[in-house]
């Protein structure tokens, strides 16, 4: 799955086009080197978002194509 799909569907960002231009901009990183949104993650990766001065790094625990709002917290566990 696409690193910005992803970022998508497990609403660690709200649309799609945002992720990607996070990615653009080189605010998420995938296992410490910035990834581009196409970059295709896989289970165990470790992901890193900057929001302003804040970091949030996530394990990609499960790949899935759509999740309901309520289980979205499931595809991933905070490092």
């Amino acid at each position: 799955m696409r690193l910005d799909k992803y970022l998508k569907v497990s609403r660690l960002i709200k649309r799609r086009t945002v992720a990607s231009e996070a990615c653009s901009a080189g605010k998420v990183s995938v296992n410490d080197k910035v990834a581009k949104a196409s970059y295709d993650v896989k289970v165990g990766d470790i992901i890193a978002l900057t929001f302003g001065e804040k970091v949030v790094k996530v394990q990609v625990v499960s790949l899935q194509e759509h999740v309901r709002k309520e289980d979205a917290d499931s595809m991933f566990k905070p490092v």
